[in-house]
């Protein structure tokens, strides 16, 4: 059975190799079938041996948005190393819950991803966790690196240029990926005496923005306005600790 392909970006020093590390680890418990993890990175020192690294794809991209989220646009392209058919993407923020094999399964072939979270309503994917067909959707890559200044100037973010220009999209069941913030953190005031819970069936919980995994783990919401601390709590949640390692 040919290996399946997971792949993670780190660049710039808001992510340590720690997460890198987890990421890898996690992603090795959370898989039965034979498993490629590869990390593009610019910083490889300090990562798991078992992980690949190669470095951070080219892509022309404007100075001032270079080290930003737009830089995944440039895993869109072909040749993408030696990759071929469906591969996996996950961020480093995110902690794995459930198995990763069933979504390899899910509409092969087709780019799927994560209903952002914080607008259920609209066709936006949240690529924190996404699958892409390497070499098939090229356009993605194409286009922005042709005239990016083009697409800054209409999407306020890499996932809205995604979502939007995409010509086949497919949001993954609903179940499988959730937000730390978004789905699972109890709403205020019950957030100061309510642990987030765990679903059944979750596989994938996104840490868009803040809190990150290790603070959420610990109980701890780093914010520095005395206001938003009477809002912005989170309990030590222990179900992280179990899974994030």
């Amino acid at each position: 059975m040919p290996a399946q392909t997971i792949i993670c970006m780190k660049w710039g020093t808001r992510y340590g190799v720690d997460y890198v590390n987890r990421l890898a680890s996690m992603i090795r418990r959370n898989t039965r079938r034979p498993t490629r993890i590869v990390c593009f990175t610019e910083r490889p020192e300090g990562i798991d041996p078992g992980v690949e690294t190669a470095p951070l794809p080219p892509i022309t991209i404007p100075e001032r948005v270079q080290w930003l989220g737009w830089r995944k646009i440039s895993l869109w392209q072909a040749p993408l190393l030696d990759f071929e058919g469906d591969v996996l993407f996950l961020d480093l923020d995110v902690v794995i819950t459930g198995s990763l094999d069933e979504f390899f399964d899910f509409e092969p072939g087709r780019y799927c991803v994560a209903r952002n979270w914080s607008e259920p309503h609209l066709r936006v994917g949240n690529t924190s966790v996404y699958r892409f067909p390497v070499g098939r959707m090229t356009y993605i890559y194409d286009d922005f690196n042709r005239d990016g200044e083009r697409f800054l100037a209409r999407y306020r973010n890499s996932q809205k240029y995604i979502s939007g220009e995409a010509k086949d999209m497919v949001f993954w069941p609903p179940e499988w990926c959730l937000s730390f913030k978004h789905s699972l953190l109890p709403r205020w005031p019950l957030n100061f005496i309510k642990v987030a819970p765990l679903p059944p069936g979750t596989k994938v919980v996104a840490f868009t923005g803040k809190p990150d995994p290790h603070e959420a783990r610990d109980g701890h919401w780093p914010v520095k306005s005395p206001w938003k601390r009477l809002y912005k709590h989170v309990r030590a949640t222990p179900w992280i600790a179990e899974h994030w390692r």
